[in-house]
């Protein structure tokens, strides 16, 4: 099979019919503009939170200043300012001795967008940057923000250039300039974060120029395909492109028949790399080395690949590897073409199978069985192909995972029964048990992954049939996965907020603030956040459609406490309370919507009551929750808009199914209740409760700091805070409501280091000395039944 994309060309009295590319987007340069930006960023965190550090650095070097200059000949400003000129001159020429115009021109973009990128990010900082931020970026003694403009045109320069493995020019100049940086740093002409900040733009600009007008191939096309085959002894008449993903697959014809080239390039190893190593952190049953070099992964599938051979799986014969500029090739004999077809008879799938079981009897496995992998030939043998991400001496689970991919090969050709039938011929019954649960998209191929997508019930529908067959199986999908998106989110931004809040701190203002402090309010405090507790198992029991106890309903509450450990704010307490009348009779979906109707009304009581105080607290108060002038414009706006959105038939009724099935649960429930004036006033009186109680702790713990707000601007702050917290994704919104606490409370005008303290003695006496009496909560209602 030709790839139709192809084109023909002539390269050393061979034909070559391939897809060549001059030029490459190479995924090293996107990921170098990427550790740029982000080096950009640390740099300058480090200027802001660590100059203490910094300073400390640049002082210690400069006390060899005097030695230096008994060195030096000549002084350091003349020094650098002839390497400035010097470097872009010297590797300007040597490009321009290799005829390389192209490359000149480019590298020259690439220095002067360094220098913008430098000049651009000085006016910056300097007009909106922090104190902080540009005395970290400044001379002793000097007065603006010092980014040297040389070195950052420089950087771009030699980034662009080419990589100092391939350009002796390069290499020299990288190292001429890290000297004299080096020097300029002693001699206390640069700043230790300027000069990094510097580099780093340049880089930044070097690997964008790089990345938008590509950068010339290192791989092997055309003549030196063929040189590199002549290199172990063939001598090609002609080459053909074939199609496919990967690897780049080549038909030879030789005088003595024809032959099959598998290329791996060293830029699609970068991205192979990522992708394995990725793999192997987040998932079970993937500990294959993932970082490789070029010649490890040749190495490493003719390995693979022969030893499958030697176990008798029908594959091809590696008959010779070499390597061709920046590309290993593999040589061997031709396969199939033909891949795995619905008309294939069962003999055929079975064959499949037993190719399989020879591999993993040997210890070796495949890890990548997809549609393209299991060829078929003339005489109707399966053949297993693309051994290149095997490995030797394999756990069960990498075995397993294998036949999970057979299977769904399998069963997206010829259907599920077909499928099973063909296991089950070569597969013991407890074997195909342990397949089932792994049965899940994360174990697949691209390729796979993206057929399932066009059948996702697939994976069900074998899973079900396992389960129908062998009856014990465990056919509910097994955790490969170590982490998720969320697990990470988790952890980091916790980490990040507190990082953040400690980088807040005044040491000395804390420690004022604490030595100041009445403690007999964090009793206050912790109290009022008990309180809450009875506040919302009130409401939950005047909303519920069966008789609760008060004190059951109140462990419940309490036991929400000990789940925000691990969940995010307030969901715990919701999925306790669906949880407890569900096993009190009521159907699930009674009971979600029992728990949707104590939300809404809580969000109700508390905008009521921050009115009613905003009123009781005075007109300028009250002023001050009316919106503006500029806001009202804002919000008329905005209901125009969703007027106008409203008229879009597939808008409005994407935005109905979303709304709908919450009123169709919840409206039933509340005219149940409005029918009960007695629950209406239990329910009021429970949200007063819980919403007071909130703003009572805060305002005691901001009292514990002699911290004096008015009512209303505690209640503002609480709940902007909380709200905006909320929206983290971490447990019990750990790290965001912090975070949006201090900032609101630093904004009304209380000192950072005690709106820090104060907080933080909140959240101490209403979430994390509420986790252990919610930890005994949960035991009592485990031993009693309720959940």
């Amino acid at each position: 099979m030709i790839d139709l994309d192809s084109e023909a060309m002539t390269a050393g009295g061979v034909q070559v019919v391939d897809r060549s590319s001059a030029r490459l987007h190479s995924v090293e340069d996107a990921a170098g503009a990427a550790l740029a930006a982000l080096g950009i960023v640390v740099v300058l965190l480090l200027a802001v939170y660590a100059h203490a550090t910094t300073s400390g650095v640049a002082q210690d070097v400069q006390g060899i200043d005097a030695l230096l200059g008994r060195l030096l000949v000549v002084p350091v400003a003349v020094l650098a300012g002839v390497v400035a000129v010097a470097v872009p001159v010297t590797v300007l020429l040597d490009l321009a001795v290799r005829r390389s115009g192209r490359l000149v021109l480019e590298a020259v973009i690439g220095g002067l967008g360094g220098a913008v990128l430098a000049a651009a990010t000085s006016a910056l900082i300097g007009w909106v940057g922090t104190e902080a931020l540009v005395r970290g970026l400044t001379l002793p003694g000097g007065t603006s923000v010092s980014i040297p403009l040389e070195w950052a045109t420089i950087a771009g320069l030699l980034t662009v250039a080419g990589p100092r493995s391939v350009r002796r020019t390069v290499a020299w100049s990288q190292n001429v300039v890290g000297v004299t940086i080096g020097v300029e740093l002693v001699a206390g002409r640069v700043s230790l974060p300027g000069v990094l900040v510097a580099v780093l733009l340049g880089r930044l600009a070097g690997c964008l120029v790089r990345l938008v007008a590509g950068v010339p191939t290192e791989r092997a096309y055309g003549a030196a395909l063929v040189e590199g085959l002549r290199r172990v002894g063939i001598v090609p008449r002609r080459l053909v492109r074939r199609p496919g993903e990967g690897a780049r697959s080549y038909l030879v014809e030789t005088a003595d028949g024809a032959l099959a080239l598998r290329v791996l390039d060293g830029d699609r190893q970068v991205l192979g790399v990522a992708t394995r190593l990725w793999r192997s952190l987040r998932l079970r049953g993937i500990e294959g080395r993932a970082w490789l070099s070029l010649r490890q992964a040749a190495e490493r599938a003719a390995v693979v690949s022969h030893a499958a051979r030697v176990a008798g799986v029908r594959t091809p014969l590696l008959l010779a590897v070499g390597q061709s500029r920046d590309s290993m090739l593999l040589v061997s004999e031709p396969a199939p073409d033909r891949c795995l077809a619905g008309s294939d008879g069962d003999d055929v799938l079975a064959d499949a199978w037993r190719q399989l079981a020879a591999a993993h009897r040997a210890g070796l496995a495949h890890r990548a069985i997809d549609a393209d992998t299991v060829r078929v030939d003339d005489e109707g043998h399966a053949w297993l192909l693309g051994w290149d991400d095997g490995d030797l001496a394999v756990p069960d689970l990498t075995r397993r995972i294998d036949e999970a991919q057979m299977l769904t090969v399998q069963a997206l050709v010829v259907g599920v029964p077909r499928a099973l039938a063909a296991a089950r011929t070569v597969l013991p019954a407890q074997e195909l048990s342990a397949v089932a649960p792994l049965l899940q998209p994360v174990v697949m191929p691209r390729a796979t992954r993206a057929a399932l997508r066009e059948e996702t019930e697939l994976l069900g529908r074998l899973r079900e049939a396992l389960a129908e067959d062998l009856g014990e199986a465990e056919v509910e999908p097994v955790k490969l996965t170590r982490f998720s998106l969320g697990t990470l989110l988790t952890v980091v931004l916790p980490v990040v907020a507190l990082v953040v809040i400690l980088a807040k701190f005044n040491v000395d203002q804390v420690v004022a603030a604490v030595e100041s402090s009445d403690w007999r309010w964090s009793l206050v405090s912790f109290g009022l956040g008990i309180a809450t507790f009875v506040g919302a198992a009130l409401t939950v029991q005047a909303f519920s459609p069966v008789k609760l106890p008060l004190w059951r309903v109140t462990l419940v509450q309490a036991g929400g406490a000990f789940l925000a450990l691990a969940a995010p704010a307030h969901l715990g307490a919701g999925a306790l309370n669906v949880r407890m009348m569900v096993r009190r009779g009521v159907t699930a979906s009674l009971a979600v919507a029992t728990v949707a109707l104590v939300q809404i009304s809580q969000f109700l009581v508390t905008l009521v009551l921050l009115i009613a105080l905003s009123v009781a607290s005075g007109s300028a108060a009250a002023t001050a929750l009316l919106p503006t002038g500029g806001t009202l414009e804002l919000i008329a706006a905005a209901v125009l808009l969703v007027a106008v959105l409203g008229l879009i038939a597939p808008l409005r009724r994407w935005a109905l199914s979303k709304i709908m099935p919450m009123l169709e649960q919840v409206w039933p429930r509340l005219i149940d209740v409005l029918g009960e004036p007695g629950r209406v006033v239990v329910a009021l009186i429970g949200n007063a409760i819980l919403t007071v109680g909130w703003v009572l702790a805060f305002d005691a713990a901001l009292a514990a700091f002699g911290v004096h707000l008015s009512l209303i601007q505690v209640a503002v702050i609480y709940f902007a805070g909380n709200l905006a917290g909320s929206a983290v994704p971490t447990p019990g919104g750990l790290g965001g409501i912090e975070l949006a606490l201090i900032g609101l409370l630093s904004a009304a005008g209380v000192n950072a280091g005690v709106a820090a303290s104060a907080v933080l003695l909140f959240r101490v006496a209403t979430y994390w000395l509420q986790i252990p009496i919610g930890w005994v909560a949960m035991r009592l209602l485990r031993r009693s039944g309720e959940l």
